[in-house]
């Protein structure tokens, strides 16, 4: 496993409250990293960090084989590098199918001599049939998206970043609001994603974190407080002081 992402010694403060603190964690490819923490822990913030939202006052974020520094660089510039995002709240085009989501995702991915090219081969609509059947929505193509329950709109927003292929996905709490037939799915998928990519799942629910079984995260006041299965990291005594036992 390769190193795809390392953080190091990274801090940022907003009005004199230093949400990260020193923070160092490196993520391979392929892998998949529960982060966990409780409220305040500078989970989003790490996330917008990443993203390119926030740019910290101190320390180094790396991407990729060639170290490249993903510090001052914009959103979009990011998102082209292969880093993709999805919120908590999910965010479809709710008066467009199914199909029209993942297809729009699709071009968003691509040039546009990539898209006509698509068209005329029908790779496109073969890859938009492809990544409906993996995230569960294969008889949904044709459902406008406003339709789909909570949790198909997850797994659809999921797809969606899923059809611009990013070597590095963030997911915010996947598993709020679901039923457990749809949080099974979800752990499934992302586990199956998590197979050719970096995945990042930022979670409150430790059952879910559980059924994920992979290395976990748990930050404090903006810094790694424990790192290692979630087994070893609930035994920890800092990590029970100052989230397990609340």
């Amino acid at each position: 496993m390769t190193t795809l992402l390392e953080v190091s010694g990274v801090s940022v403060s907003f009005d004199g409250f230093r949400a990260i603190n020193n923070l160092s964690l490196t993520i391979g490819e392929p892998e998949l990293r529960a982060v966990i923490g409780p409220n305040g822990a500078g989970k989003t913030t790490f996330m917008d960090i990443v993203t390119g939202k926030t740019r910290p006052d101190a320390g180094h974020v790396l991407w990729g084989e060639h170290s490249t520094s993903l510090v001052g660089k914009s959103e979009s510039a990011i998102a082209r590098l292969g880093i993709g995002r999805k919120f908590q709240r999910p965010t479809v085009f709710e008066a467009q199918t199914v199909r029209e989501n993942l297809a729009l995702a699709l071009r968003n991915r691509r040039g546009p001599f990539d898209v006509l090219f698509s068209r005329k081969t029908g790779q496109g609509i073969a890859r938009v049939e492809e990544i409906a059947v993996e995230i569960g929505l294969g008889d949904s193509l044709p459902r406008v998206a406003g339709e789909l329950s909570h949790g198909q709109k997850q797994w659809l927003e999921i797809g969606m970043l899923l059809a611009q292929d990013p070597r590095l996905l963030l997911v915010d709490e996947p598993a709020a609001g679901m039923t457990p037939a749809e949080r099974a799915h979800t752990t499934a998928l992302l586990k199956r994603a998590a197979e050719t990519r970096a995945v990042i799942v930022v979670e409150h629910d430790m059952e879910f974190v559980r059924r994920l079984d992979c290395r976990v995260t748990v930050l404090h006041e903006g810094s790694v407080l424990a790192e290692g299965s979630l087994d070893h990291v609930t035994q920890n005594q800092d990590v029970i002081d100052v989230y397990l036992g609340r």
